[in-house]
């Protein structure tokens, strides 16, 4: 008897630990991937020269510095190099939000940037900033919430900055009444995807987004599942949606282009790299297919994560000069 209640013991204690370890595991992966710890940058001349807040090999191997160094140094250089007007708005939970404004001569329109996953303006649109300006854009270059000079702690995969891209299109709206375009990259590519579900004002002629996934929960399994190589992750995921709501305030059901896109009305231009082993570039397909819009899926062969636009310049800009074209001039 008093070895079954030792043995009923070990096994209920070793339950316990399992159980403490997992929850112990989903906290620590929440906060790795939706905390942001950083200092605030406040000079745009310094802004996004150092390193990634962790750098897993995913990330360090799909970056476009890794694979295009003197063209990123190049495009972000002229970036930094320019003068910039500094522009805010609040959000609607109350978060002071910045972004760099560059005004172009004779604008035909107006192009709002909204980077990636733990990163800049100047760094993701590196590519394709300086052929915008030079080709009548003005440029708005958003600091997404809890980035550059943006308050925030958490990042939310697109369930609060779709929100704050918005309120971004509504600031300009009022600013002018030139079209304007969201053009992401990657977590920023999902979050104007994303915006699309809002009634935007009719200046919004088009959505061009680079890389983008399609909700959160796919890409936390993917990136669960082939970064880390775990493979059922119910319970992690469970751990994600209990500490969204709890810790950073919102639902990671919010966090999917699905419902978005399938209501959306707004042309899309999507790009993806088919060697795209940070978001898959199955996730653009998906999109591709939720979209009810007039829309166009350019996949780039070779390309990485936000290097497709340095893989196929000439593709890559000739694409974006005919959507263009044939949106500036919708009623």
């Amino acid at each position: 008897m008093k070895r079954k209640v030792v043995k009923e013991l070990k096994k209920g204690g070793m339950l316990l630990a399992g159980t403490g370890t997992a929850l112990a595991f989903g906290w620590s992966f929440f906060e790795m991937m939706l905390h942001c710890k950083r200092k605030r940058v406040t000079d745009h001349k310094k802004a996004f020269s150092g390193n990634r807040v962790f750098q897993i090999s995913h990330i360090k191997d799909n970056h476009p510095k890794v694979h295009y160094k003197e063209a990123y140094e190049k495009g972000k250089k002229w970036c930094q190099n320019q003068m910039m007007q500094d522009r805010y708005i609040y959000s609607e939970d109350g978060l002071r939000l910045h972004g760099y404004f560059l005004k172009t001569l004779h604008a035909k329109r107006v192009v709002i940037l909204c980077h990636g996953y733990r990163g800049n303006s100047f760094s993701d649109f590196a590519h394709v900033a300086r052929f915008l300006y030079e080709n009548e854009c003005d440029l708005l270059f958003i600091d997404q919430r809890c980035c550059g000079q943006s308050e925030g702690e958490y990042i939310t995969f697109g369930a609060k900055e779709k929100k704050d891209v918005r309120d971004w299109v509504y600031y300009l709206a009022k600013q002018s009444e030139l079209p304007i375009y969201l053009f992401g990259e990657s977590l920023g590519a999902a979050s104007v995807l994303m915006a699309s579900e809002y009634r935007l004002p009719k200046q919004v002629h088009g959505i061009i987004a680079d890389c983008g996934f399609c909700s959160m929960k796919k890409q936390m399994k993917d990136m669960a599942s082939k970064w880390f190589h775990i493979n059922r992750i119910d319970l992690l995921l469970l751990q994600l949606m209990h500490y969204g709501k709890l810790v950073a305030d919102f639902q990671v059901e919010e966090a999917d282009t699905l419902l978005p896109l399938q209501r959306n009305m707004i042309p899309v231009l999507l790009f993806h790299g088919e060697n795209d082993t940070f978001v898959y570039p199955e996730n653009s397909r998906i999109n591709y297919k939720r979209c009810n819009s007039e829309k166009e899926l350019v996949m780039i062969p070779n390309a990485k994560h936000m290097c497709a636009g340095y893989e196929e310049p000439e593709l890559y800009r000739e694409k974006i000069t005919a959507f263009f074209k044939k949106c500036d001039y919708l009623p």
